[in-house]
């Protein structure tokens, strides 16, 4: 079931209190009488200062096993940048772009979300192709995966909205496990772990134990 904006208001406002348990929190702090008041079900999050940009490498290909870990933060074929806030980042036609979001955001244990690039954006050509899922007890910042698939650059505007959360409740036993994703309690955009272990210990079995 999807949260509409009046109930994501509500929850929001309730985890300003002190005495919340396993509140949902969004800060910097968004505002809850628009959302209220929007009739939408979703709330607006916006493009925070950090980016990593893949560079040209002396290597022949950049292979599914490589990752942050082995290659020293991924500054192999990754390059930092900070953009300070209201000024822009400009992604050229066919490049891509780790960035992040302005807001940190904490789930609760009975809440999940999943992130959609905004309309307006994406009829410029501009695809925010986020992991979308955010598990139950995620905290950190959203890495969002930014490409440009038009014909010219785009300035993209450092605190404009640039997604949008929408927020479902999760149905099953309530617990204390959290996710535990290499991506949680982050303020920077990271190039992430190598996604090949559990596809290996599915074809070869005898790998995995």
């Amino acid at each position: 079931m999807i949260l509409k904006g009046s109930e994501i208001a509500r929850q929001i406002e309730k985890g300003q209190s002190p005495k919340a348990i396993d509140p949902l929190v969004i800060t910097p702090l968004p505002d809850v009488k628009a959302i209220r008041e929007s009739g939408s079900a979703s709330v607006d999050i916006h493009l925070g200062t950090w980016f990593r940009t893949l560079r040209r490498a002396r290597i022949p290909c950049m292979k599914t096993s490589q990752s942050e870990s082995k290659t020293g933060g991924g500054q192999l074929f990754t390059t930092e940048h900070y953009v300070p806030f209201k000024e822009s980042f400009y992604l050229h036609p066919r490049s891509f772009a780790l960035g992040i979001t302005l807001e940190w955001v904490r789930l609760p244990k009975n809440l999940a979300a999943v992130v959609t690039g905004k309309s307006s954006w994406g009829r410029r050509g501009l695809i925010i192709a986020t992991a979308t899922g955010v598990h139950p007890g995620f905290s950190g910042c959203l890495t969002l995966e930014i490409t440009n698939l038009g014909e010219i650059p785009v300035e993209i505007k450092l605190g404009y909205p640039i997604c949008q959360l929408f927020i479902h409740q999760v149905l099953g036993k309530e617990d204390d496990l959290a996710d535990k994703s290499a991506f949680a309690l982050r303020r920077k955009p990271i190039f992430g772990a190598a996604p090949t272990d559990a596809i290996s210990s599915l074809l070869c079995p005898e790998e995995g134990k």
